[in-house]
């Protein structure tokens, strides 16, 4: 096989182009730093660089985390827990995503969930209200709704519609 020879980055140019994507978009920490290991930069050079971003405002983890609640909760239609779990992922601590979170409007989260839910309903043919219920269920589920918010919107859901409408 042959290696391609790739000319490394020089600190400043990488920092030029960390600014050039963070101000483009929002980038947490764990984003930028994968950044600069896919650059090759050394550790030290790595850490310099994430530290002049934090402190010039490129980064900062807890707008991230804000940013990234409305984007995944009103756009994206995911609920808290699979949110969460995104968040951990990409290495932000738990208060700032227990105060991201918390920024979450209950009345819109409740009315996405039970759109979503609908709209489920709606692709189930044909089927006993058993096997509706549990793959409504199944489905909030893998938005990362709440099981008690969930349990509760499809009774709603299901108590709202006529049972002759189900079968």
């Amino acid at each position: 096989m042959y290696k391609t020879s790739k000319k490394k980055l020089t600190k400043k140019y990488a920092l030029l182009k960390a600014e050039n994507i963070c101000s483009r978009q929002e980038k947490c920490e764990d984003d930028i730093r994968r950044k600069l290991i896919e650059w090759d930069l050394d550790e030290k050079e790595r850490n310099e660089i994430i530290e002049l971003l934090i402190k010039n405002s490129f980064i900062d983890n807890s707008r991230y985390a804000k940013a990234f609640v409305r984007e995944k909760s009103l756009i994206g239609k995911w609920g808290r827990i699979k949110i969460e779990f995104a968040l951990k992922q990409k290495k932000i601590n738990a208060e700032e995503i227990k105060i991201a979170l918390e920024e979450i409007d209950n009345t819109k989260y409740d009315k996405i969930l039970e759109k979503e839910l609908i709209a489920k309903l709606k692709s189930i043919k044909n089927q006993d209200i058993y096997t509706i219920k549990s793959k409504l269920v199944r489905f909030g589920v893998s938005r990362g709704y709440e099981n008690g918010k969930i349990f509760d919107m499809v009774n709603k859901i299901l108590k709202d519609l006529n049972s002759d409408e189900l079968l």
